[in-house]
């Protein structure tokens, strides 16, 4: 979606709200396609003191795999961000500066690159995900391991003294 901001750029304390639907589901993430709904995007375009500030959200809800017990969940995801648009860059080095092509910003393309960005690369089905045992595989999350317990060499000696549980 291209936001023409004309008006807004000409006008001190004028301002825009936009509200727009993308579709990322063939979005291919961590070699997978986590977008499962299309993406809300709501912002607005406003002038202060003679500078235009974009702000938008973007909002979604993303099929994801658990980092650790690979268990399938559903995960809301947010994101915001805000620039300034301008005609032209006095400093070639701000990025937080966007140039506007004839009174007119791609709203599509800065939506997906903020979305695309705040992707987290490691996501967890809770906070206190016990994930998979190394030696037999189980979700700990679910049930106990089933692995025999292996005894530190070191304290083989000691493990002597115990009594045994098969006994």
């Amino acid at each position: 979606m291209r936001l023409n901001v004309n008006r807004v750029l000409h006008t001190p304390d004028a301002g825009e709200n936009f509200h727009f639907e993308m579709d990322l589901q063939d979005l291919e993430f961590g070699g997978e396609k986590p977008v499962i709904n299309p993406v809300v995007v709501d912002g607005r375009v406003q002038n202060k003191a003679g500078v235009l500030l974009l702000e938008l959200q973007t909002s979604t809800t993303l099929r994801c795999r658990c980092s650790r017990c690979l268990e399938r969940f559903d995960l809301p995801k947010t994101t915001d961000y805000s620039c300034v648009l301008a005609e032209e860059k006095q400093f070639e080095d701000s990025d937080d500066i966007v140039l506007l092509d004839h009174d007119e910003v791609d709203l599509d393309d800065l939506a997906r690159t903020a979305f695309i960005l705040d992707m987290d690369t490691v996501v967890l089905c809770s906070p206190h995900c016990k994930g998979l045992c190394p030696g037999c595989g189980a979700n700990l999350n679910r049930e106990t391991c089933r692995c025999k317990k292996q005894v530190d060499p070191r304290l083989a000696a000691l493990a002597k003294l115990l009594p045994r549980e098969d006994a």
